[in-house]
């Protein structure tokens, strides 16, 4: 009756560790899917600012793209109408008789005033170029930055779980 005592206390101060362990195990576990969430809240988080900026530069870049299609429907625009008076002679002599009939004075200042128009145009053409070269430059670093954080969430994500499924197998797996 002894040794049937003796077992049954061994047995129960078996099941006394085992549960013990396990309750360690629980609170270890809570504890790892409660940095999880932080982390995982943090990195969303970061994740959220870097898309709002990515979209802000998007829409700039969209808006630059827009603009440089209307200056150059504006130039096409005026490319034709110089082809246009090119190409009718009688266009050509009529505005020829306007300028006929024109002082010299008032010619070398049209010539003047067309010569500055076409110098401030050529400038803001290339200040646009250059402008829509720097945006897609600002655009395509903020892109690789999102995604050098989708990788480094992906990347937590799986290692975290990695290291939870391992600790599982430990506790259940033996």
């Amino acid at each position: 009756m002894g040794e049937g005592g003796d077992s049954s206390a061994r047995g129960s101060e078996q099941l006394r560790l085992e549960l013990g362990q396990e309750k360690q195990m629980k609170e270890m576990l809570e504890l790892s899917i409660f940095e999880l969430r932080n982390t995982l809240t943090e990195l969303e988080r970061r994740l959220g600012s870097v898309e709002d900026e990515g979209n802000e530069w998007k829409t700039r870049y969209e808006t630059q793209v827009e603009l440089n299609r209307q200056l150059e429907r504006q130039t096409d625009g005026l490319q034709e109408k110089m082809e246009h008076i090119r190409g009718n002679p009688t266009d050509r002599l009529s505005s020829i008789r306007s300028f006929d009939q024109m002082p010299v004075g008032s010619l070398n200042q049209l010539l003047k005033q067309l010569e500055e128009e076409k110098r401030n145009l050529q400038n803001q053409l290339k200040d646009y170029e250059l402008r829509l070269e720097q945006e897609a430059k600002a655009y395509h670093k903020a892109n690789d930055e999102r995604r050098m954080y989708l990788a480094e969430i992906s990347q937590m994500l799986f290692l975290q779980c990695s290291g939870l499924m391992l600790k599982l197998l430990q506790v259940y797996g033996s």
